[in-house]
């Protein structure tokens, strides 16, 4: 197994620890088992491969809004990590202030587990998070993204997308929504996290079906706006994943050096605004 060389940002981690901070009661999913991820072993995983930033994005499974656990995660990491969190739509501009003092970044929009509806009325938060420059990360599936392209269409706010926009791969790279994901990487200043190839791909590890997808993506997006995520601990995965391979699987999609460089530290440590250099070098 070839690892991609040079230091590294994780643009997708989750913190998940119910010991310490128990699930909200009403959680449609309890995470369990090698979902469990406190901060303590999430950083052990980042130690061991070198990864010297992470984006810490809430989960809505077992906490939805509640932030205490990723709050405490940027506590611990004392500015190695920024997050993404979950609120709720009518969130008042303070408690975003109070995130975003925090080290909070982003504010999650998950359509999967929500559904269309559940967002039509948000563009208020929209505008709270353009006045405050957090940027907005969906995660959407199937044809999801072109009900949302209204209220993002309307909107200022900073784009992120989740796990190459969860393509059918079944239906090739004209489907409708993966072609308006393309447009956004061409016409807006939007990110695409090169993220979650098992929620998405139909065979199984290094995820050769999802290859097309992630070279279309680069085409449209350009590595100037494209992030690597581990997606770790992975829940929900229909098989037992592990951070190694997943990261030595970049080296095989991407095998020049200087691409691997831009993807897993340049481009992230710029965009999250990671200000610290590898050492020795000041790129």
């Amino acid at each position: 197994m070839i690892l991609p060389t040079g230091p590294r940002i994780d643009c997708h981690i989750h913190a998940i620890d119910p010991a310490r901070f128990p699930y909200a009661s009403d959680t449609p999913y309890r995470p369990t088992g090698q979902e469990v991820a406190p901060a303590a072993h999430l950083i052990r995983v980042l130690d061991l491969f070198d990864v010297r930033h992470a984006l810490i994005v809430a989960t809505n499974s077992g906490y939805g809004s509640d932030s205490r656990i990723l709050l405490d995660t940027l506590r611990l990491g004392n500015g190695r990590f920024k997050g993404v969190a979950v609120v709720e739509k009518d969130v008042d501009i303070n408690e975003l202030e109070r995130l975003k003092e925090a080290g909070v970044i982003g504010i999650a929009f998950n359509l999967p587990f929500h559904g269309n509806d559940y967002y039509r009325d948000a563009a208020p938060l929209l505008e709270k998070l353009a006045e405050l420059d957090l940027f907005l990360q969906i995660q959407v599936e199937h044809d999801q993204l072109l009900d949302l392209l209204p209220l993002i269409a309307r909107s200022r706010v900073h784009l992120v997308f989740d796990h190459c926009g969860r393509p059918v791969v079944e239906h090739g790279l004209q489907r409708p929504s993966f072609q308006a994901l393309l447009a956004l990487g061409r016409e807006r200043d939007a990110v695409v996290k090169l993220s979650g190839y098992y929620k998405f791909a139909r065979q199984p590890w290094p995820y050769a079906d999802a290859w097309p997808f992630i070279a279309a993506l680069v085409d449209a997006f350009t590595l100037d706006r494209c992030v690597w995520g581990s997606d770790w601990p992975f829940l929900r995965a229909p098989e037992r994943l592990d951070y190694g391979p997943l990261l030595a699987g970049i080296a095989e999609i991407f095998p020049d050096p200087d691409d691997q460089h831009r993807l897993l530290w340049r481009t992230p440590r710029r965009l999250l605004g990671f200000e610290d250099a590898t050492p020795g070098s000041t790129t």
